[in-house]
C-alpha cells in the first residue's frame, strides 16, 4: 500500500490571513506541520498543496515538497484531489490540515493503518475527550456512529439531543480533522454536487454520507490543538 500525504495550505484565510507563514518559535507553521507529518514512517511521499507563491517559496526554503494548485478550490479536499490526480501510483491519500503545527505522527499512522481493511474508503479520527464547552461549541464537530463504527452524522450542534439525560452523562464523540481516502474515492467525491444538508451545517462530510460513501471513524486519545484564529497561537507556542 503506497501512501501519499498532502498538506493543503491556503494563504487567504478569512479568519487568519497568512496563517501558514506565521512564526512559531523560529519556524513557520507550515514547516512545523511538514516536519511533524514526516515523522510518520507510513507516508511514502509528503507534499504541500497551495495556491500561493509565498507558501511555495517558504516550503522550498526549508526543503519540503510543494505543488501549486488552482485558486478556485472550495475546500482542502478539492486541493488534495488535484494534487493526488497527478500521482495515480498511490493507493491511499492522507489529508493533513495545514493549521496543525503539533500534528502527532501516531495519529497519522493510526489513520493509515485503518486502510489495511480493504473495505475502508474514507477514514477520519475522533476522541471521547470532550468538554461541555466543546459539546456546545459550533466549531467543535460532533459525530454519531452506526454499529459498525462508521459515521451516521456529523454536526456542529450537540448530537444527540440529551432530552432524557444530561450532557455530562452521554459519551459524546468529537471529530479530529485528519482524513484518509482511497485514491479513487477521493477523486470521485470531489465530483459530487453539493447538498442542502452540507450547506446548512457547512460540513462537506455530509455530502459524502448523502451519496452513500461510508466514513470509518477511528477513535484515539491523542489530540493536538490547531490554530484556527490568532487567539489560538499562544496556546500552541506554550506547548512547543
Amino acid at each position: 500500500m503506497k501512501v501519499l500525504g498532502i498538506i493543503p495550505a491556503r494563504y487567504a484565510s478569512s479568519r487568519f490571513p497568512g496563517k501558514p507563514l506565521i512564526d512559531l518559535k523560529g519556524k513557520s507553521m507550515i514547516q512545523r506541520v511538514f516536519e511533524g507529518a514526516m515523522k510518520s514512517a507510513k507516508i511514502d511521499l509528503l507534499i504541500v498543496a497551495t495556491d500561493d507563491q509565498r507558501i511555495v517559496h517558504e516550503v522550498n526554503r526549508f526543503g519540503g515538497n510543494v505543488e501549486l494548485t488552482d485558486a478556485s478550490h472550495c475546500s482542502g479536499t478539492e486541493r488534495c484531489a488535484e494534487v493526488a490526480a497527478r500521482h495515480p501510483e498511490f493507493d491511499v491519500v492522507i489529508n493533513i490540515q495545514g493549521d496543525e503545527p503539533l500534528v502527532d505522527y501516531r495519529q497519522l499512522d493510526l489513520l493509515i493503518q485503518s486502510f489495511e481493511e480493504t473495505s475502508v474508503q474514507i477514514a477520519t479520527l475522533a476522541t471521547r475527550k470532550i468538554s461541555i464547552d466543546d459539546i456546545n461549541n459550533p466549531n467543535r464537530i460532533k459525530i454519531v456512529l452506526k454499529e459498525n463504527n462508521t459515521a451516521l452524522y456529523f454536526s456542529r450542534s450537540p448530537i444527540p439531543n440529551t432530552t432524557n439525560t444530561s450532557q455530562k452523562d452521554f459519551p459524546f464523540l468529537k471529530h479530529i480533522g485528519l482524513y484518509g481516502f482511497k485514491m479513487e474515492t477521493l477523486i470521485s467525491i470531489t465530483k459530487l454536487p453539493p447538498t442542502l444538508i452540507e450547506k446548512a451545517e457547512s460540513l462537506e462530510q455530509l455530502r459524502w454520507l448523502f451519496y452513500n460513501y461510508p466514513v470509518t471513524i477511528i477513535e484515539t486519545d491523542i489530540e493536538t490543538p490547531n490554530i484556527d484564529s490568532p487567539a489560538d497561537v499562544h496556546l500552541v507556542i506554550s506547548l512547543l
